[in-house]
């Protein structure tokens, strides 16, 4: 198998000065009284062609540094990294346009910096456009984009061509909910043909779908390598003892909150509702069954009985399908389990479609609940049709403590038989 990228020993050193005085006098070379950082340290790795390599982290561990070390964009201190083929990284998208120059001016510019002759560039530009769905906007000087037509130009242009290895830098977070879709579905089409890719992201969903590989950084360093799943399951138990409060990807995508949005009607003020956008949108989850609230009016419920039955509700433009995730988990402990109709070949029941809009509902039923006595909580997901795309997320939505008829110790009764 071809290797496209390999990396040895890879470092990045950067001096901090305590004062602008020590900085001049280390620039004049009269005394470097600097203290050295390294935002990057001895990391290695290789990826063969066709690999998807997800790097994760806290905020500062260097996984930008690292990135824009592999695209060339910074020179390491340090080690030495070798690339083969055509490299394409998506990391300050629009960066390099000239606001004066029309959108399809930039393009032709933009081509050429990323290594596309003019005659590639006059054959691409009408699928570049189309992607970008700017319409007449392409030949409008670039000042007047907004920030969302600004990335949708660019990232058009830098995956016009597919590239032997492609390096993304929280990329799916641009635009609005329709174009992140084609975004990651033009980025699985690559991964499917055989592209290498290194991919960034706060998003464990998104790492977890597309990556077959996770390198975890902490501190420019390498704590942990390997496949995804092994990978992921320590970094979340580092998150959660360390109380690391992660980006999620309601946050990344900008949607309102539970409390906005659980208790949106449908009327003709539904768009605005998912305004910004949006084509889809969580409305309401609630436990149907077991439900006796708490004597002392606390907010979390007290759940008995034997099935837990969970019913949630969104809505979306009329032309779009969603998908529902649910998480089981301990409340601020270890994740129980997941489930997701798309990953089942479940349809959501249509209630009602007006004014180009659909409300959708879905009942989730966990029957016989096998789960000890505790504190758990919900969280609910909205995903496009695929899976690709994570519209809304409402994490730990519901709370409740479940009373369970053994007196047991443990979290779950599992199936079992005596010999």
């Amino acid at each position: 198998m071809t290797q496209v990228l390999q990396v040895q020993g890879l470092g990045k050193r950067y001096r901090l000065f305590a004062s602008p005085g020590d900085r001049l006098m280390a620039l004049l070379g009269w005394a470097d009284r600097s203290t050295p950082h390294w935002a990057l340290k001895e990391v290695s790795f290789a990826l063969q062609r066709g690999q998807c390599l997800g790097v994760i982290g806290d905020n500062g561990a260097g996984k930008s540094t690292l990135l824009k070390l592999l695209a060339g964009t910074l020179q390491p201190s340090h080690g030495q990294l070798k690339r083969v083929g055509r490299v394409t990284a998506i990391l300050e998208l629009g960066a390099g346009f000239h606001p004066d120059f029309t959108g399809r001016d930039n393009l032709m510019f933009g081509g050429s910096l990323i290594g596309l002759e003019q005659a590639d560039m006059l054959r691409l530009a009408d699928e570049i456009i189309a992607f970008s769905e700017l319409g007449d906007a392409i030949d409008r000087p670039v000042k007047t984009y907004s920030s969302g037509m600004v990335v949708r130009l660019a990232f058009a242009l830098v995956t016009a061509v597919q590239p032997e290895l492609l390096i993304i830098d929280e990329a799916l977070a641009v635009g609005d909910q329709h174009f992140q879709k084609k975004c990651v579905q033009r980025i699985e089409t690559f991964r499917q043909q055989g592209c290498t890719i290194l991919f960034c992201s706060h998003s464990l969903y998104h790492v977890r779908q597309l990556c077959d590989q996770v390198l975890w950084l902490d501190h420019g360093q390498v704590r942990g390598i390997g496949d995804a799943e092994s990978v992921l399951a320590n970094y979340e138990t580092h998150v959660r003892l360390q109380g690391v409060t992660e980006v999620t990807d309601a946050q990344a995508i900008g949607v309102t909150t539970p409390a906005d949005s659980h208790h949106m009607q449908m009327n003709s003020d539904a768009p605005t509702g998912l305004a910004g956008g949006r084509r889809a949108g969580l409305l309401d989850a609630q436990v149907v069954s077991g439900m006796h609230p708490n004597s002392g009016g606390e907010a979390v419920l007290a759940l008995t009985g034997t099935d837990l039955i969970i019913q949630v509700k969104a809505i979306s433009t009329s032309d779009e399908t969603p998908s529902i995730g649910v998480m089981l988990e301990q409340f601020q402990g270890v994740g129980v389990t997941s489930v997701a109709t798309h990953a089942e070949g479940i349809l959501l029941t249509a209630l009602e479609t007006k004014d180009g809009w659909t409300i959708w509902q879905i009942s989730l039923t966990f029957p016989d609940f096998p789960l000890h006595s505790g504190q758990y909580s919900l969280s609910f997901y909205l995903f496009d049709a695929q899976g690709l795309v994570v519209y809304e997320e409402w994490k730990d939505f519901i709370q409740f403590q479940w009373v369970s008829p053994s007196l047991t110790p443990g979290l779950v009764r599992l199936p079992h038989r005596w010999s």
